[in-house]
């Protein structure tokens, strides 16, 4: 019997639900997780909620709109461009007037009223120019070690590097999740994969080994009762937060830790507060709604159109879902500490806006996916 491949025009239903609920979720922890420490730093409670609302959620979700109407084939004309663009931004963080230090980190760039984090752009660019220049290579090149192997080393080095000097530890770390899948399901070596991994294991032990905060986490990580006031307090009262939730929670607003005991609240400490509200029902329904968003876009990476869309849908779809997994992982003390936010719900207007415009290139790669 002759199966016709047709097109699918619908949305992904399910895809677009989890990602509205999320925001959702994530606007309604902010505003309960953030109203003492917005109170305490500018004397208005729902500081945080608004902006997140109005600077993130508002112009995020106009993005996504148009965004998943443009054909996806057309990111890869701006492929290069792009990816030439995140790394200026990259580098601008340090230019002095335009780069903005942030408790020691050079992350931001302010341009009057616009001020941005450049690391979101390069995410999202990355994955767009490593879709588009490793479809563009075949599956020989790929494999090729001066063909792929060596290219793919130095384009992934160029914003490790960058990253790095910020420094973003944790943004890295997503970063190269993300180019080494792509590279994975491109159809590269497994060797070329395990001397990237090997190069990267030890890479890591030297940065870990000369910086001394990134080995205090480690320690603290290893040891949380060894100074529990100082480096191995966040992860202490992340802890006490989700697990005096229980299973239920101590009720949406009753947070205890919330009051200037967690720091960042809102940030990459948001799950602990949704641990401690909402208990291990609130926690389960977060995931499951990560899971929906993880299985939805692998599903269309499996269904897309051409490798370009394969890739990208894989890069988008490993993005959420490992930064998800770092920053969920890291409120539980099953990893270190990495401040890494947690996608569509942690407070951050360019992480939000960034997001929702990739998932409106997933939701387009949907649209024409081919089904059976």
């Amino acid at each position: 019997m002759r199966k016709n491949k047709i097109l699918n025009n619908n949305i992904n239903k399910p895809l677009l639900f989890s990602v509205f609920a999320l925001i959702v979720f994530g606007l309604v922890m902010i505003s309960s997780a953030g109203i003492i420490y917005a109170e305490t730093r500018f004397g208005d409670g729902y500081y945080f909620f608004k902006r997140q609302f109005f600077y993130g959620a508002i112009p995020g979700l106009v993005s996504l709109y148009f965004v998943q109407k443009i054909d996806y084939r057309n990111w890869k004309k701006l492929a290069f461009p792009f990816f030439l663009v995140s790394v200026i931004f990259l580098l601008l963080v340090f230019v002095p007037g335009i780069g903005v230090k942030v408790y020691g980190a050079s992350r931001w760039i302010d341009l009057g009223p616009i001020s941005f984090q450049p690391s979101e752009v390069a995410k999202f660019s990355l994955i767009i120019y490593l879709a588009a220049w490793l479809e563009s290579k075949g599956d020989w090149r790929i494999k090729d070690f001066y063909e792929g192997f060596v290219p793919f080393l130095g384009i992934i080095g160029l914003s490790s590097f960058l990253i790095l000097k910020q420094p973003d530890m944790g943004t890295l770390g997503v970063l190269i999740m993300i180019a080494v899948s792509i590279f994975f399901v491109s159809g590269a070596r497994l060797s070329h994969i395990f001397a990237l991994g090997s190069v990267g294991a030890f890479l890591v032990f030297l940065l870990v080994k000369f910086e001394p905060y990134r080995f205090d986490r480690i320690l603290s990580f290893l040891n949380r009762s060894g100074d529990p006031q100082g480096i191995g307090y966040q992860i202490n009262q992340a802890l006490l937060a989700v697990g005096s939730g229980g299973i239920i929670g101590l009720g949406l607003g009753h947070s205890r830790q919330k009051f200037n005991y967690l720091p960042e609240p809102v940030g990459d400490s948001i799950f602990a507060i949704i641990g401690e509200e909402l208990g291990l029902l609130g926690a389960v329904v977060l995931i499951s709604l990560f899971l929906t968003v993880a299985y939805q876009g692998f599903k269309i990476a499996r269904n897309a159109p051409d490798e370009f869309g394969r890739l990208v849908a894989v890069g988008i779809t490993i993005w959420v879902v490992s930064q998800a997994f770092v920053n969920i992982s890291a409120n539980i003390a099953l990893v270190p500490l990495t401040g890494i936010p947690l996608p569509f719900v942690s407070y951050g207007g360019t992480s939000l806006i960034f997001l929702l415009t990739a998932i409106g290139v997933l939701m387009n790669i949907s649209k024409q996916s081919k089904t059976i």
